[in-house]
């Protein structure tokens, strides 16, 4: 079952681009209080080259990712799933916060079209990290 801390899955189809990019930010926004995986339904072989260069400008290294393979293990440890253009491949379980973020894949286009996907993916994990841990007043 969860830990004390939440889990967070991000899937989307080669899981090189937009999961890789949610996962990187959420890991270093939270500052380590979520756990965080994410994977692919069909996962590239190595991680966009332009998602890389536009977290690096940003300063998150995502250099040591590799695309993971989604398995029903990764769902069911998972308290949120996050899904990025995926589909009907991610096996849904009850009791489980599902999203669908419809975000542009950045397969195939250079860092200059990846930034504003980056921005959006940003503000988005910017969002689920307040609603994860609502301030307290």
């Amino acid at each position: 079952m969860s830990t004390s801390k939440p889990s967070v899955l991000f899937v989307c189809v080669h899981n090189a681009g937009r999961s890789q990019m949610a996962a990187a930010f959420l890991t270093n926004l939270s500052a380590g209080q979520v756990e965080v995986r994410s994977a692919g339904s069909a996962p590239a072989d190595s991680v966009n080259p332009a998602a890389l260069e536009a977290m690096k400008e940003v300063g998150i290294d995502m250099s040591a990712e590799t695309p993971k393979f989604l398995t029903v293990e990764a769902v069911k440890e998972s308290d949120v799933v996050i899904t990025m253009g995926c589909g009907d491949t991610c096996p849904i379980f009850p009791g489980k916060r599902y999203e669908d973020w419809q975000l542009d894949d950045p397969a195939g286009q250079g860092v200059e079209s990846v930034r504003p996907i980056r921005d959006e993916i940003r503000r988005r994990i910017e969002t689920l990290i307040s609603e994860l841990f609502p301030a307290t007043v």
